[in-house]
């Protein structure tokens, strides 16, 4: 069992920046990627950025390349998600996950369902 912990989000104005955390408990030793999606309701979770728990690798979305960065710590067992420039569009419930690859599906997946509690991001215009 993982348990996943978030904190940051809010509400800013279009051209901010935020930055969203999310701690690891539990049994971090099965983790091989950490991941953040989004969500609005009524709408399936979406893929934004994965990374290897050993920070090497990320994995952007096409809509949030360039603008956000995600980032480990797995000695703290922290990951991050940096928002910059951010738009009204990126207005949602935004959660961290633990996440693996399908090659079948060809999409970034939370198999075991490791998901952190959820943290709103509510953009201006």
């Amino acid at each position: 069992q993982v348990e996943l912990e978030q904190s940051g989000g809010g509400l800013v104005q279009a051209g901010d920046s935020l930055r969203l955390s999310c701690v690891a408990s539990g049994r971090t030793s099965i983790i091989k990627y950490m991941g953040w999606f989004r969500q609005n309701s009524g709408l399936e979770r979406t893929f934004l950025a994965a990374a290897s728990w050993t920070g090497t690798d990320t994995y952007y979305a096409d809509s949030v390349k360039g603008r956000f960065t995600i980032s480990i710590d797995n000695a703290k067992n922290m990951v991050y998600l940096q928002m910059d420039s951010l738009k009204s569009a990126d207005t949602a419930d935004y959660f961290c996950g633990v996440v693996e690859y399908d090659e079948h599906a060809r999409a970034w997946t939370a198999p075991d369902d490791y998901w952190g509690q959820g943290s709103r991001v509510t953009v201006s215009s």
